[in-house]
């Protein structure tokens, strides 16, 4: 599979148009369509672009075939929360710590108004309170987040994990071959990756499809 053909694969996955594609890349409607139709290929910089966009590698790009077993991982405008009247109330099950790890609280009586059509594709999702700044740069703090269980993550996806020390963390997700890295997206510096070998008890609770501000609450 070409870059062509790895851009417009994309770009069918996340369902956007090559105008809304051209904006994250940071080039014009034409470039995009200059790829998608084969006659010019996009520089490193628009890749990087579109790859930190949509949490996928470079590679994913450039390679042949190198979208093929990704999974459909929503972009950071479509995780931004959008006013809808098709929305269904879902209630918040625990918190998720984004910084210090620890326990998750028990249930409480909040519910969050999810897109309808983010539940049709993950009816088993629930939602969960962000505490903690260690994703701020992406999900700040007091958001809420819905969270797939079954959803197979791809490597830099946004996920919540649980390991045998703590409880429950959110992360940025990478898989190597014999190790995982959980990395955070902040704006401050003070954290650092979790390299988690295969010899760690790791358990993953679901990657996060949607979330919702806490201004908009």
């Amino acid at each position: 599979m070409s870059i062509r053909q790895n851009i417009i694969k994309l770009r069918e996955q996340q369902g956007i148009t090559q105008e809304e594609l051209a904006k994250i890349a940071g080039v014009s409607r034409g470039a995009v369509s200059q790829w998608e139709g084969g006659f010019s290929e996009p520089r490193m910089g628009a890749i990087q672009k579109i790859a930190d966009h949509f949490h996928i590698l470079k590679s994913n790009l450039i390679e042949d075939n190198g979208m093929n077993g990704t999974t459909s991982i929503p972009s950071l405008h479509k995780l931004t929360p959008v006013a809808s009247t098709a929305t269904l109330p879902l209630r918040t099950l625990g918190k998720v710590h984004a910084g210090v790890m620890d326990d998750t609280d028990t249930a409480d009586d909040t519910y969050i108004q999810v897109p309808a059509n983010v539940l049709s594709m993950y009816p088993d999702a629930f939602v969960l309170l962000v505490e903690g700044d260690c994703m701020s740069h992406v999900i700040p703090a007091g958001s809420h987040i819905v969270v797939a269980p079954h959803k197979e993550p791809a490597n830099g996806a946004i996920v919540v994990v649980r390991d045998e020390a703590y409880e429950a963390i959110m992360r940025k997700y990478y898989r190597g071959s014999s190790s995982l890295m959980l990395s955070p997206d902040s704006f401050s510096d003070e954290y650092e990756d979790m390299i988690i070998t295969a010899d760690e008890d790791v358990s993953l609770i679901g990657v996060v499809v949607w979330w919702q501000a806490s201004h908009v609450l």
